[in-house]
Parts: structure tokens; C-alpha cells; sequence
């Protein structure tokens, strides 16, 4: 029999407590070699480094640190990485495609409660929730709350997507469950017949714009992406419309949206801003229709777990020489998050 690789968990303390408990850091060591320590949250310690010189596998998550050249040229059996979080982009350094190290992540499953979130910001979209319950006085005013907002209705509305990314994908079956919706998905590299397929009806950004009564954000952080929903973009959303962000708060000019939310005509629930947390004096904090959450939407609780078993699944079918389900390239590297 070949023996088990060695492996090692890196990522920060609260992260390692959120993906492993007793049963799932049993199933990891029926798949690995697990050496003292089991886990680090570091990797340039004497300890760390003599760990990384036989480790084969790394198991990452949130808190994990780069790897950078120098900390891989301390680990010459690293064969693969499997990333039990969403992206990898502030843990893979080119090195790691110069190596010809796997990598994996746990995308697929943390985009599940992303999209759920995305939904339920929809629904309240559409009939303004979130902004008639912030006024006190409109609230417990009854049937006056009908005025002032638009069309409180999800029924027959259009909904903008941009992204057709592994969230923007679930987020457009999600809206298969209201009734009669159209579905608009603006996405340069998204193929026609798979966005038709979804149900939606592929557009240019610029075609999506004013028919959106709620527009929804699911592109990668990239150069390309930075503010691309800026003034002249929002200026073209329908009076009422609501821009949705789970992505990245980069996507948006922020004081362009402030100044449309101001002005009343848009509304904005963000789970994601530019800068995260938003200081203070943000104009986006004391701009009225805007709901802010803190970077809720992506995986927290036991929704870690989820994360833990896919990594878990996708670790055995690498022991056992199988196809990788969520592997990462160079390629794909350069378009997602």
C-alpha cells in the first residue's frame, strides 16, 4: 500500500475551531498523515518550517497566509493546496503555478449561502422592506407606506444580473421560484445557450441597465471589474430600481450610489462595501435607502461546515487519483475571484 500523504491545516484559530470537529477531523485523518502539530496559523516558525519540509498537502481557510516563494521553497513535497474557503486570490502566489501545485477550492459550496442570501435581498427588494421598516413613522402609518417607493411587488419584475459566475448561476435558479420574473445576465465570457438554458436571456451591460428593477452584482474582483457600476451606470437604472452587492464593494463607485440614494430615486442593500467596514462619515452610511450588513451573506455557523465536508470529499478523490470537482488553474485564475 502507498502510504497516506502528509498534510497539514493552516489557518487561523477560529477558523480551525469553525471547520473541525471530532468527526470531521477524524475523516481527515483517515485521508492524510497527520504529524504534530495538526494544524498552524503560520508558516515561518521553526516548528511551521519543519513541518512544511515533508508536507505534501495543505489544508487552508481563512487566516492562512500567502504563499509566497520563500514560504513554498520551505515545503519542496507540496503537492497540493485544498482551500476550504471561497477565493484564493490572497493565498496563491504565481510560484504555486510555477510549481505545478493543485489547487482546490471551496467556492462551489460557500456560493450556496450567497445566493440564498442574494434571494431573500431580492424579495425584500421588491417589496422595499428593508427601507419602509428603517422609518418608524412610515412603518406604523398602515397603508401610507404604499407611497413613495414604487411598485412593492416581486411579480413580473426584471431582474438584472451581472456575473454569471458560480453565485450568479445559483442566484439565477433562485429566481426561477418567483412567479413570472425575467432574468437579464450581462457577462462578457458567459455562453448564450447556458444563460438561456438557466432561463435568463443574455444582454450587454449597458442593454441590462434600464429595465432592471433590482440589479444584483456577482462579478470577480479584477482591474476590469473596478467601479463598473459607476454614475453614468446608475443613471441609467429605472427611478425605484434597488442595486444589489454580495460581491466585492469595489464593483461600485460608492459615492455615486450615495449620491442616487440620496436623492431618492435608488435603493441599496450591501453586504459588501469599499472600504470594508465603511468609516464613520461613509456618505453611504447616512444616505437613506441603503441597508448595510456586515459581510453576512457568505458562509458563517455551521454553514463552515459545509466547506470542511466538500474540501474533505474533494481531498478524497485526490488521494484516490480521481478528477478533481472545484480545481483552480492558472487559466481560471485570472477571471474569478
Amino acid at each position: 500500500m502507498q502510504p497516506s500523504p502528509q498534510a497539514l491545516v493552516v489557518m487561523d484559530r477560529d477558523s480551525y475551531r469553525a471547520h473541525f470537529d471530532g468527526p470531521r477531523l477524524q475523516r481527515l485523518g483517515q485521508l492524510v498523515d497527520l504529524a504534530e502539530p495538526v494544524w498552524v496559523d503560520e508558516l515561518d516558525s521553526p516548528s511551521a518550517r519543519a513541518r512544511l519540509a515533508t508536507v505534501e498537502v495543505l489544508l487552508t481557510s481563512w487566516g492562512a497566509p500567502r504563499l509566497t516563494s520563500d514560504r513554498l521553497a520551505a515545503a519542496p513535497a507540496l503537492r497540493a493546496v485544498f482551500h476550504a474557503a471561497g477565493s484564493v486570490r490572497s493565498l496563491v502566489s504565481d510560484e504555486v503555478w510555477h510549481r505545478g501545485i493543485r489547487v482546490s477550492t471551496a467556492a462551489d459550496a460557500n456560493a450556496v449561502p450567497v445566493a440564498e442570501y442574494t434571494l431573500a435581498a431580492i424579495i425584500f427588494a421588491g417589496k422595499k422592506v428593508p427601507f419602509i421598516a428603517a422609518d418608524p413613522d412610515r412603518a406604523y402609518r398602515g397603508w401610507s407606506h404604499h407611497h413613495g417607493h414604487g411598485d412593492l411587488s416581486n411579480y413580473r419584475r426584471t431582474i438584472g444580473v451581472v456575473g454569471f459566475s458560480r453565485i450568479g448561476r445559483r442566484v439565477v435558479d433562485l429566481i426561477g421560484c418567483l412567479d413570472t420574473a425575467r432574468c437579464l445576465v450581462a457577462d462578457p465570457y458567459a455562453d448564450p445557450a447556458e444563460v438561456a438554458a438557466a432561463g435568463a436571456t443574455l444582454v450587454d451591460l449597458p442593454e441590462m441597465l434600464p429595465h432592471s428593477e433590482i440589479l444584483t452584482l456577482h462579478a470577480p474582483e479584477l482591474p476590469s471589474t473596478y467601479r463598473m457600476i459607476g454614475a453614468a451606470e446608475l443613471a441609467l437604472l429605472p427611478d425605484h430600481a434597488t442595486v444589489i452587492n454580495t460581491a466585492r464593494g469595489s464593483l461600485v463607485d460608492p459615492a455615486a450610489l450615495a449620491a442616487e440614494c440620496r436623492s431618492g430615486r435608488l435603493y441599496a442593500i450591501l453586504d459588501v462595501t469599499d472600504p470594508e467596514p465603511l468609516p464613520a462619515d461613509a456618505a453611504l452610511r447616512a444616505a437613506p435607502n441603503v441597508m448595510v450588513s456586515p459581510h453576512l451573506a457568505g458562509s458563517l455557523g455551521t454553514e463552515i461546515r459545509r466547506l470542511t465536508d466538500h474540501t474533505l470529499d474533494e481531498l478524497a478523490r485526490w488521494t484516490t487519483a480521481q478528477p478533481l470537482h472545484a480545481e483552480v488553474t492558472a487559466e481560471a485564475f485570472t477571471l474569478h475571484a
